[in-house]
């Protein structure tokens, strides 16, 4: 008897080996079970990657993103355009025949530019093109007229602070990366009034320029006297520089009749494929519907916006339902630090622990490589392996840190997250920028960023089990 108990313990380690025992008992799979039921689903990748790429939906989110915005155009939190779009999206999810098509209500900041113009009058006259930092204040009706102090850093800046007051500052910074030189955009304002600066324009965050004038958003401090701020474009700072560094005199005259107006009513746009055995835990795909006010918004962020839509699309004419729910959130306010999102986290998060993934494609859709990923290792694992399903389109890499100003609520409380990696050697070329339109995009390059999100997000949401955290 002792002989057959050994054996049949023999044969119980054997089988749980490298298996971990949930409280309840049962066992969590080993991460060969998990590679093996990954590999289950090479076929239905391939399904995916052939509709998206070669099949009856070939550049299907390209034309619907072209419609989209050559009849809406840019989307500014609080306009009637953007109101125009949620509309729009709302009407076109239910025709797509999505399920539990709805809007969740929000406020978001309402400000408007206005018109707005600046002119170098010495140490000649020169029109210099503008665009005004979202939330700037404007100047008096009649404009200021200042000479010119340039500075090409906030130390620089402290410096000289004995000579910027009364002046306009010009901040002629050189684009490092986004993430290190947007400090200029953001808190350049701020810092100019510290040292009693009257306004300042500031160098457009863009790696490369055609006269080309690049907003987006600014914060003041409630300490710190408001003053106007725009962005101008590199050539323009470049010039002022160089002229400042000559000796020369610079005096510009600056008008902007920008207005902050009370908070707007708002929705983020949600839709969804129901899970079939776990309805209530959740995938999130998504991207932003709103934009800055200028171009169309196509790449920044229409096209992550219109692959989310077309991941359940996909889904949904390949007749698949997935195990969980597969939710679509198009934000609002997402320019004004997402604002939408932090509003839906806030309704949501009581369930933060059936949300298995939250994913944001906001950099552009672009040619793909992969996945920037925020998770624990475990889960981390698991997501590599479901890249390699990506193998026909060469998109199988996995990055450290996913990036999604509208997922980072999620992301922070320890919710995996996921966000589109492509060449984003020219997003900043267009960011922000007249230059935001459908002529960026590319429809070869979007069908295959749709492919990317459409399988990793079926996989997660099929899956048996959530990933780890």
């Amino acid at each position: 008897m002792k002989h057959l108990f050994l054996i049949f313990l023999m044969n119980l380690l054997h089988q749980y080996a490298g298996k971990s025992l949930r409280r309840d008992g049962s066992y969590l799979k080993s991460f060969e079970d998990i590679k093996n039921e990954i590999a289950g689903y090479t076929n239905v990748a391939k399904a995916i990657i052939d509709l998206a790429v070669h099949g009856k939906a070939q550049n299907r989110s390209y034309e619907r993103l072209a419609v989209f915005a050559d009849t809406i155009g840019p989307r500014l939190s609080g306009s009637k355009n953007l109101e125009a779009a949620i509309e729009y999206m709302y009407s076109a999810l239910q025709k797509d025949g999505l399920e539990n098509v709805h809007l969740e209500p929000v406020k978001v900041p309402h400000w408007e530019r206005g018109e707005e113009f600046a002119v170098m009058l010495e140490p000649r006259n020169h029109s210099i093109a503008i665009l005004g930092l979202g939330n700037s204040i404007a100047t008096p009706p009649e404009g200021i007229t200042a000479e010119v102090i340039v500075v090409a850093s906030f130390d620089e800046l402290h410096e000289r602070a004995q000579e910027a007051k009364g002046k306009i500052v010009v901040y002629n910074e050189p684009f490092i990366s986004y993430g290190e030189t947007v400090q200029y955009r953001v808190r350049g304002a701020v810092e100019a009034a510290k040292v009693g600066a009257v306004a300042s324009l500031i160098r457009s965050i863009a790696s490369f320029s055609i006269h080309s004038p690049h907003t987006g958003g600014q914060s003041y401090q409630p300490d710190v006297p408001k003053i106007p701020t725009a962005c101008i474009s590199v050539e323009d700072a470049e010039m002022m520089s160089r002229m400042s560094l000559r000796g020369t005199k610079i005096v510009v005259h600056l008008k902007m009749g920008a207005k902050t107006y009370p908070d707007s009513p708002s929705f983020n746009t949600v839709a969804e494929i129901v899970g079939s055995k776990y309805p209530e835990q959740v995938v999130l795909v998504s991207g932003h519907l709103d934009s800055w006010d200028v171009g169309q918004g196509a790449m920044d962020d229409g096209g992550g916006a219109f692959i989310s839509w077309e991941a359940l699309s996909l889904i949904k004419d390949l007749g698949l339902r997935p195990k969980r729910t597969l939710r679509l959130v198009l934000w609002t306010g997402e320019e004004q630090g997402g604002v939408g999102a932090g509003q839906y986290y806030q309704l949501h998060k009581e369930n933060i622990s059936n949300f298995d993934i939250v994913m944001e494609s906001d950099e552009g859709t672009f040619k793909p490589s992969g996945l920037g990923f925020s998770g624990s290792a475990e889960a981390r694992d698991i997501v590599k392996e479901i890249m390699t399903l990506l193998q026909p389109i060469n998109a199988t890499d996995v990055y450290d840190n996913a990036d999604g100003t509208d997922i980072a609520y999620w992301m922070r409380d320890g919710v995996p997250g996921a966000s589109l990696h492509d060449d984003i050697n020219k997003y900043f070329w267009f960011h922000h920028s007249q230059g935001d339109t459908m002529t960026v995009q590319d429809p070869n390059q979007m069908n295959l960023c749709a492919a990317v999100w459409t399988v990793v997000s079926y996989v997660i949401a099929d899956m048996e089990e959530m990933l780890p955290r």
